[in-house]
């Protein structure tokens, strides 16, 4: 089985070292990051808002949604946070309208240190590089953000079961496999992990780079 390449030691020092900080959180970086942007202000995101951006990376979302939101409203959680840190160094136009600590190191999707009043939350191609119960874990942990409105997220799909078994050559012509990185799931698992969470969930038509599906998650209250 192949590691995840996240997941061996160095990875982010070396990268960062190296200039590469866009390069590891992926391609097309201007383009993914407008997308993310365009995906939050249809589910509704606005610059009095508060988001909480998961798996944030070196801020490809990051540097547009700071511009867009108050001074103080934007988030941001990541399994290194160097890589975050990297991010606010090089990417941001204006370093003082986003306080470092609120770049926050959370590898397991706990959200240490988050305020209470986060109203979105986004995990844009996180889930790919993981397997689902980190997606079961994010669900029942962004339950305690009374005021969350929606939490947008990605992944890869299989067809069908039998299709899941083996590599599924994604639209976009990633190839991705059920037992090791980038991983695909099935849509009526990902609907079966939100409904027992506790979250109503939809599936966004929009086409994303290499191939990924949109959800939207809106909580059950009441």
């Amino acid at each position: 089985m192949t590691a995840n390449p996240y997941e061996k030691a160095g990875f982010y020092e070396t990268a960062i070292a190296a200039g590469q900080h866009r390069a590891i959180v992926g391609g097309r970086w201007d383009e993914t990051g407008r997308i993310q942007m365009e995906v939050l202000r249809e589910a509704g995101l606005e610059p009095h808002h508060r988001l909480l951006d998961i798996g944030a990376g070196s801020l490809r979302l990051g540097c547009k949604a700071v511009e867009y939101l108050a001074p103080g409203h934007y988030w941001a959680t990541d399994a290194s946070r160097e890589i975050m840190l990297a991010g606010h160094r090089a990417e941001l136009s204006d370093p003082t309208r986003l306080d470092p600590a609120q770049l926050v190191e959370d590898a397991r999707f706990a959200f240490p240190g988050i305020p209470d009043d986060i109203t979105h939350a986004i995990a844009f191609a996180v889930f790919p590089h993981l397997t689902m119960v980190h997606l079961r874990r994010a669900l029942t942990a962004l339950h305690r953000f009374e005021r969350l409105e929606c939490f947008l997220f990605t992944v890869f799909l299989a067809p069908d079961v039998q299709a899941s078994l083996g590599p599924v050559r994604q639209p976009d012509g990633v190839v991705t496999h059920d037992a090791r990185a980038p991983y695909h799931v099935l849509e009526a698992d990902v609907a079966h992990f939100a409904r027992c969470s506790g979250w109503e969930l939809s599936r966004e038509k929009v086409m994303l780079p290499r191939g990924q599906v949109l959800f939207v998650a809106r909580p059950l209250r009441g």
